[in-house]
């Protein structure tokens, strides 16, 4: 199976959707059915190298609303919002994430791509938006001024 935008992300997508509905209680996060092994309940943080960290940290500030880490503990950190989170390991020739080089590619969740891309866009970042519509949502591509790859996604939510 080719690893793309809409089998990488079709599983989480409808597990959001679907929930765990057949089960007779509700599910706690982290838990599932049948399995009592203790499970991480979500990303912590994501950590990588940078030739220049604080600009950097400032740019996704800036730009995407990701509040760099706090400096004291009284300080809170960005929160990311509940939701599906697809963790893919790609094969090591995957052209995925452009570059060859690049061996990371961070997927943030928007409530609305098309306001983010027009804020990015009003700022001189370059977007380029997937024009088809998935199953699970709708996609957008951008670099941070260091290259990395970062990729927006709108997950579809249900029809009302």
């Amino acid at each position: 199976m080719t690893i793309n935008r809409r089998n990488l992300l079709l599983g989480a997508s409808t597990f959001a959707i679907l929930g765990a509905a057949d089960a007779a209680e509700p599910l706690t996060q982290g838990e599932h059915v049948g399995d009592s092994r203790e499970r991480v309940s979500g990303i912590g943080g994501l950590f990588f190298r940078s030739h220049n960290p604080k600009e950097l940290a400032d740019w996704y500030q800036q730009n995407l609303g990701v509040d760099p880490v706090p400096t004291d503990y009284k300080q809170h950190g960005w929160e990311q919002a509940a939701g599906p989170t697809a963790f893919a390991p790609f094969p090591n020739n995957s052209g995925y994430f452009g570059n060859p080089q690049q061996a990371w590619m961070i997927n943030f969740r928007v409530r609305n791509l098309d306001a983010m891309v027009a804020q990015l866009r009003a700022s001189d970042i370059a977007v380029k938006v997937d024009t088809e519509s998935y199953p699970n949502g709708r996609f957008a591509r951008l670099h941070d001024p260091e290259g990395n790859p970062i990729e927006l996604w709108e997950p579809a939510g249900p029809k009302s």
